[in-house]
């Protein structure tokens, strides 16, 4: 069958006009479903396992306490805030403070702290933690100041009393700041106590002196100590020395008298020999050098064994 080119035209617009509406219906059934998507998502919230919720409507609190999982709110009318359930911690700034005998100190401390009221913390602080830190360390900083005065610097600075002041201060301040602010103080600690700067470097010069005097002492003592070991031992060394000496002179003493006394045998056994033997090394000992001139007269008693001998014997 042939078609002319009008019914052609005619069957092309009918097909056209037919895609078109699909195309529409398709885009109004997915416009629909994101609709759908999008207010189920919006109906549904959930709080985690660390989170505690309030659910608002139109901005008054309608559920205090959300607990952890799956709920559904309505869109637009209903709100929901998630707080932190975990420990949190407040790092406070230093403050100085007055000891009960007028010393300044700068303390240094931290507060462990938790929300235990969800509804009262969001109407006190509107559910920020910044607003809710704010709030909170001037009450830690009233106690401390107020603990701090009582006692003194000792007490605090050596840790003596310091546990039982961060105990008096947390229970003074959960006093008020559970019932005012939904906040439980768990714990506050001191990291650090230091002296103000302008009482640092005194301190410290009259840390330096003591030592420096502590030093001269120990230098003072160290010579003193030195001077008499110094004394000991050259008294030892003249003592040796003098024992030393008297025992040489006891030997060198009886080696004399052993010498003398084998003299004394020796002559006694030959005197003639012994006077021969004398009279030679005499001899040996003046006329050892060849150019020694000596003048004597012969008939002296040196020359005894020399004179009236013969020359034959």
């Amino acid at each position: 069958m042939i078609m002319s080119v009008r019914e052609l035209e005619r069957v092309e617009m009918v097909l056209e006009g037919r895609v078109d509406k699909m195309n529409t219906k398709f885009t109004i059934i997915l416009v629909l479903l994101v609709a759908v998507a999008l207010g189920i998502s919006a109906s549904v919230y959930t709080i985690k396992e660390n989170e505690r919720g309030v659910l608002l409507r139109f901005g008054e609190v309608v559920d205090a306490d959300l607990r952890p999982g799956l709920g559904f709110k309505i869109p637009i009318m209903n709100e929901i805030r998630r707080f932190d359930s975990r420990v949190l911690f407040l790092d406070a700034r230093p403050e100085e403070y007055l000891t009960k005998n007028k010393k300044r100190l700068i303390v240094d401390s931290y507060v462990v702290w938790r929300i235990k009221d969800v509804k009262l913390f969001y109407t006190a602080t509107g559910g920020f933690q910044s607003a809710a830190q704010r709030l909170l360390a001037p009450r830690i900083n009233e106690g401390l100041r107020n603990q701090f005065g009582e006692r003194t610097k000792f007490e605090m600075v050596s840790g003596e009393q310091r546990d039982v002041v961060m105990y008096k201060v947390r229970d003074q301040v959960n006093e008020k700041t559970i019932s005012e602010l939904g906040i439980e103080v768990l714990d506050i600690r001191v990291k650090r106590i230091e002296l103000p700067p302008t009482v640092n470097e005194s301190v410290y010069e009259r840390m330096r002196a003591e030592r420096q005097r502590e030093a001269r002492e120990l230098r003072s003592q160290g010579k003193e100590l030195a001077e008499a070991i110094r004394a000991d031992a050259d008294l030892q060394q003249r003592v040796i020395q003098a024992e030393a000496y008297e025992q040489a002179e006891i030997i060198r003493g009886e080696g004399d008298a052993n010498s003398a006394r084998i003299y004394a045998n020796a002559y006694g056994a030959d005197p003639g020999f012994y006077a021969f033997y004398r009279t030679l090394s005499a001899y040996r000992d003046t006329f050892k050098d060849k150019g020694d001139v000596i003048v004597m007269k012969p008939q002296g008693e040196f020359f005894k064994y020399l004179k009236g001998s013969d020359a034959s014997k």
